[in-house]
């Protein structure tokens, strides 16, 4: 950054400014009502507060922080997610700014910036070849809506995953036209959309919506083969948020009534696209091409945020352990070691993923398609397993113990100091906190869904072994060894 870009009230948005930007007319419904703008709604706002933690951090008072979270872009000064990725380097900027917002918000990433962003960098790279091949100028558009995006500090959410119907078939071959989302209409102008995308991460309080194809497609399927990107306030788009925890206790809740975001199905009802925002048209061969380039992106970002994720299950197991006075227990040190080795081969895959980033025909740095990759497989396939070990070391008071409301009653918080007490000075309350941090970890409709979300989220476990398949040396490796047998004389 410059020494004028240095200021904290430089070109970035307030976070005043951009939460005054989601009042813009969305359809937003929550649990079948109409959200007349979802800023004011209190279940939603909590999102909302913890995802404007990029634009806090832009205008923080320490230079740092300020450094790490912003640069320069086309003469402006913009959110670090829109750098451009020019070494590894800066593919490592991007994880330690993940990872650092992560940390700051108890464990949950922000989405509503580097979602958006993975789309577009994967994008780049499927647009040459599809400019190369057809004589289209998509890769000029992305690189434009990327440099307005960044230039009006704009939140993107990503529509990828469509209801796909019978998964055997092809999207043309569909019993049911919804299935997935397509073209219903083409012009001079642009093309007019129909469908629905789910899962979608943010999708009520994002400024921009990213639609990509879901899966690689065949001759016939032009119609589904579609990117492009969709204001959130479009006409005809239609947005469902998904049922929100009602609680929002601080004690019972330590983490998700602090640290929320949302997730929901979009509807796209006769929506028109304009040229400009089109990135990919019928051309169903790249339709693959485009799903696993931002693939590999949000599995880079996916490994960047789980590492903070995987830090916190070892400080809970280890705050538990001392609480419970088996600190020093073998078997409960072997069992720490295990969320130890987790959290640290996600870090180490992250890093790898970056510094082994690679470049593209573009000029732009990529991040190892392997790395990235096996690094999401491996944290997919072991929280589970991770989970289980913070709940065996915490015990069953972490679902059964008295809430917040039974402490506002002076003679049970009497018992619980008495009773509940751990090792000497751990007091009934203090200790009850951790039960209560351990829960929300593991056992409520947070931890549910981030089990869910970790196997599934950034693509499900068989994806990530088929792009490891694709994208490692297999063949050469095999030709290293029929080299070496060569040269055994027989």
């Amino acid at each position: 950054m410059t020494k004028s870009e240095d200021s904290p009230a430089a070109t970035r948005k307030t976070e005043a400014d951009w939460i005054a930007s989601l009042n813009d007319g969305r359809v937003v419904y929550y649990e079948g009502e109409r959200i007349k703008d979802v800023t004011l709604d209190p279940k939603h706002r909590v999102a909302i507060d913890h995802s404007a933690l990029d634009w806090r951090m832009a205008h923080d008072p320490e230079p740092a922080v300020r450094e790490l979270t912003n640069t320069s872009l086309n003469g402006n000064v913009v959110s670090r997610y829109f750098e451009p990725p020019t070494s590894a380097a800066s593919l490592d900027r991007r994880r330690q700014l993940i990872v650092d917002q992560t940390t700051r918000g108890l464990g949950y990433l922000v989405f509503v910036r580097e979602v958006g962003t993975d789309a577009l960098n994967g994008l780049r790279l499927a647009t040459r070849a599809v400019d190369a091949a057809h004589k289209t100028d998509y890769y000029d558009r992305v690189i434009s809506f990327r440099d307005d995006c960044a230039k009006n500090d704009l939140a993107m959410g990503m529509a990828m995953t469509d209801p796909k119907g019978d998964r055997a078939l092809p999207p043309s071959a569909q019993a049911a036209d919804g299935s997935y989302l397509r073209i219903v209409e083409r012009g001079a102008s642009g093309v007019v959309i129909r469908g629905a995308k789910v899962n979608i991460t943010a999708c009520p309080y994002v400024n921009e919506l990213f639609v990509l194809p879901t899966r690689s497609m065949v001759p016939g399927d032009e119609d589904y083969a579609i990117a492009c990107a969709v204001p959130a306030s479009a006409s005809g788009v239609v947005i469902v948020s998904k049922p929100l925890p009602a609680e929002d206790d601080e004690f019972d809740y330590p983490i998700s009534s602090r640290a929320r975001h949302t997730e929901g199905t979009v509807f796209f009802d006769n929506v028109f696209v304009p040229n400009e925002r089109i990135f990919l048209n019928g051309e169903t061969e790249f339709a693959g091409a485009v799903a696993e380039g931002f693939a590999t992106w949000h599995r880079f970002t996916g490994l960047s945020y789980k590492s903070p994720m995987a830090d916190m299950l070892v400080g809970a197991a280890a705050l538990m352990a001392d609480y419970n006075g088996l600190s020093g227990d073998k078997v409960i040190r072997e069992k720490i070691t295990d969320l130890v080795i987790y959290a640290e081969t996600i870090k180490a895959l992250n890093t790898a993923a970056a510094l082994n980033g690679r470049a593209g025909d573009d000029g732009f740095f990529y991040p190892d398609p392997v790395a990235s990759n096996l690094g999401k497989y491996y944290f997919a396939t072991n929280y589970h397993n991770c989970i289980r070990i913070l709940q065996d070391i915490a015990g069953g008071l972490t679902v059964t113990g008295p809430s917040h409301r039974d402490l506002q009653n002076p003679e049970l918080r009497q018992y619980v100091d008495e009773f509940l007490g751990g090792r000497e000075g751990v007091s009934g309350v203090d200790r009850l906190k951790a039960f209560k941090l351990v829960r929300d970890l593991t056992a409520t409709e947070y931890a549910g869904t981030w089990l869910v979300a970790t196997l599934h989220g950034e693509g499900s476990p068989a994806a990530q072994r088929l792009a490891i398949n694709r994208a490692y040396d297999v063949d050469g490796m095999r030709d290293w060894m029929a080299g070496v047998l060569k040269s055994i004389e027989v």
